[in-house]
């Protein structure tokens, strides 16, 4: 073996190594859905609440962020 190929190895080794170690350190999420950051729909969810909230703007906030409108349009 090379020594330039040695070192590849070790370097290769080195970064699958640190990379497994930290991937252990990280704490898993109870929460198995993959959706854990999206919140839930409706103004009282919201951080700034609107002033004007009508069925339109609930049923486009529900359907967020599917490409299909409401089925009563």
């Amino acid at each position: 073996m090379t020594p330039k190929a040695r070192t590849a190895m070790i370097v290769g080794i080195t970064i699958a190594s640190l990379a497994a170690l930290t991937m252990l350190g990280r704490k898993r999420s109870t929460d198995n859905t993959p959706f854990r950051h999206v919140r839930p729909a409706g103004p009282e969810m919201m951080r700034d609440q609107p002033e004007d909230w009508d069925i339109v703007d609930e049923q486009s906030d529900a359907s967020f962020p599917a490409s299909d409108p409401p089925g009563n349009y």
